[in-house]
């Protein structure tokens, strides 16, 4: 059965039995984003610079921020601008964001940008199995196409509000295009003629797999096994040149390369194969298991970056909109591009696959030939060579630079906050302050990512922590001095503050996302940028030494991605009933950051935490 209750960022969603053919008029339900008036966003912004900030800085940025919100001045200009183009568009913001924070982004798409959901080992072991839960999962990622394809997928719901469902068409037959500055999207799935086939994977050899039968039916699972095995017998070379790395470029020299790449007319045709698809399959070697205590961290490492190119990293295409990744060991996951994807419409996705891998297949297979699957070959000349060799340099420096420690929190999970009449989200958010402080003697920037879904078109938005109220309860926390009540109730308070913080966000009246679309619309109007975004203030509070995410599953899966910074840490987090999984992820080369050190402060701190709510003494 599957759950249908959500979590999206911050906030939980529960799905609702609304046919998508009803979208049409539930679109009319589903609001326009609004523009949130320029006074609250301005003291929204101050009130997360004072625990960052020494006083003497905020009083300039203070005087900074009232002559740019002075009536008439240029606050109420670029305001008025944004209104205006709420007023003309779908949505007033996302898709400055996807270009801005996405497509305009020169780094690397593996750690940096794409996301990896790591989920439950499967209960086999050997290639056997393998194929076997490869060709059930196909089956069960065509079938909930062909639910958003019917119109039979449920609407989502949250606070009994519909969201908005347009991402999901977009999943399928999507890919990032490399540009000389900036990228762009590709989308094949409404063409004339819609791909009828996937990509798979194996030994960094690419194929072509069709997964319709001529009369436009879905594939069965015995049918799509069989031609893995097809495929398996093919991919036994491992001479070949991992062509997949060279996604994992920064974007400018990806670019470049693509563009000589293209050249070749058999390149071109087996990369267009491949950005056609409905999704990627990688058929990945077993995972390197060094103790089972690492095995959690081996595994998400693995789904994020394919573990390097003496690994599985020649097994991805990172500009795939959707990547399944399938391992020997029963080590399974997905990694997915985040210009077209995001996690609440992700975790539907694998709710279905999980639901479906539990029945049998539900079809028999026809007794009809079935066409060979296709062998995608490249011409690779000099230069190309030359391109690959320093990918795969590249991509292994980054790699060997990330920290990943994964680990599941079993003393509890979001039933304790719940019974003290606490956000679960909010409690996790003060306690993650807490540790970074306790390891940093110091309180950061922090982001924590919330769903904007219940806007037509909307993306996400940052909640950004730490508050006063956080930072007051960390100072009284290891005092000595001040009572358990005392510390019970700034405790509250703090969590209060953060959940207020959410309601806000939900309500479309965020402070990121308005300040980016102010400063955005003052280069639309071909205006020189604010002086406030050019502040130090601007850049130390947006340097976001903390990047935080709930995950949307309600399934025992951890969500990981790199940090935003040199310096800081990405943290994901996916709370049950009675534990919690979280995903730490430092950089080695920062010798301030140790993901570890983190993690072993935080079990603490929770451990503390629950202490202080139910003392056992």
């Amino acid at each position: 059965m599957i759950l249908r209750k959500i979590q999206a960022g911050s906030c939980r969603a529960w799905l609702s039995r609304v046919s998508l053919r009803q979208e049409q008029c539930l679109s009319s339900s589903v609001p326009s984003q609004p523009v949130p008036p320029l006074a609250q966003t301005l003291q929204g912004y101050l009130r997360a610079l004072e625990p960052l900030l020494p006083p003497e800085e905020l009083s300039h940025t203070r005087r900074m921020v009232q002559e740019f919100s002075r009536p008439g001045g240029l606050g109420a200009q670029l305001q008025e601008g944004l209104e205006r183009r709420a007023r003309t568009t779908k949505n007033w913001i996302s898709p400055w964001w996807v270009q801005w924070a996405y497509l305009e982004s020169r780094q690397p798409l593996p750690v940096h940008s794409n996301p990896a959901i790591s989920l439950p080992r499967r209960d086999y072991n050997g290639w056997r199995s393998q194929l076997v839960f490869a060709s059930k999962l196909i089956a069960a990622v065509l079938d909930f196409k062909a639910k958003i394809n019917t119109g039979q997928l449920p609407v989502e719901y949250m606070r009994g509000k519909p969201l908005c469902m347009e991402l999901y068409p977009l999943l399928f037959s999507s890919c990032r295009i490399p540009g000389p500055k900036h990228d762009y999207i590709a989308h094949h799935g409404r063409s004339r003629r819609t791909p009828t086939h996937i990509t798979v994977v194996r030994n960094y050899q690419f194929f072509q797999l069709e997964v319709y039968n001529s009369d436009g039916s879905r594939m069965t699972e015995s049918q799509i096994h069989s031609q893995l095995l097809r495929i398996r017998s093919q991919s036994w070379k491992t001479d070949k040149e991992p062509m997949g790395i060279l996604t994992s470029e920064h974007r400018h020299t990806w670019g470049q390369a693509y563009n000589r790449l293209l050249k070749d007319k058999l390149n071109k045709e087996s990369v267009r194969l491949i950005e056609t698809g409905l999704f990627s399959l990688c058929l990945d070697s077993p995972v390197m298991r060094i103790s089972d205590e690492k095995y959690a961290s081996r595994k998400a490492a693995q789904v994020l970056h394919g573990g390097g190119t003496f690994s599985n990293s020649g097994n991805r295409w990172f500009d795939k909109t959707l990547q399944f990744v399938v391992g020997e060991d029963g080590s399974w996951g997905l990694l997915y591009e985040q210009a077209t994807a995001e996690g609440p419409p992700i975790a539907t996705l694998l709710h279905h696959i999980l639901d479906y891998c539990e029945k049998p297949d539900p079809k028999r297979a026809p007794l009809v030939p079935l066409p060979m699957p296709k062998k995608l070959y490249f011409n690779i000349g000099r230069e190309i060579k030359r391109d690959i060799e320093h990918a795969k340099q590249n991509l292994d420096i980054l790699i060997n630079d990330l920290d990943v420690n994964v680990f599941n929190f079993k003393r509890f999970g979001k039933d304790l906050p719940k019974q003290h009449k606490l956000s679960p989200n909010s409690f996790i958010q003060v306690a993650l302050q807490l540790a970074y402080y306790r390891v940093h003697n110091e309180v950061c920037p922090t982001c924590d990512i919330v769903s904007q879904r219940m806007f037509r078109g909307g993306r996400t938005e940052y909640i950004r922590s730490p508050t006063n109220q956080t930072l007051k309860f960390i100072l009284a926390f290891d005092d000595p001095s001040v009572s358990r009540e005392a510390k019970v109730q700034l405790f509250r308070e703090a969590v209060d503050a953060y959940a207020a913080l959410t309601d806000q966000a939900l309500k479309g009246h965020g402070i990121e996302r308005h300040l980016l679309g102010l400063k955005l619309q003052a280069i639309e109007e071909g205006l020189s940028i604010p002086k406030i975004f050019m502040d130090t203030a601007y850049g130390l509070a947006t340097h976001w030494k903390l990047r935080t995410g709930q995950v949307p599953a309600n399934t025992d899966s951890v969500m990981c991605f790199g940090p935003l910074v040199p310096d800081g840490y990405a943290i994901c987090y996916n709370p049950q009933a009675d534990h919690v999984h979280f995903s730490i992820t430092a950089f080695n080369c920062c010798e301030e950051t140790h993901a570890e050190t983190l993690s072993l402060t935080l079990k603490d701190t929770l451990c503390q935490l629950q202490e202080l709510l139910q003392p056992t003494v």
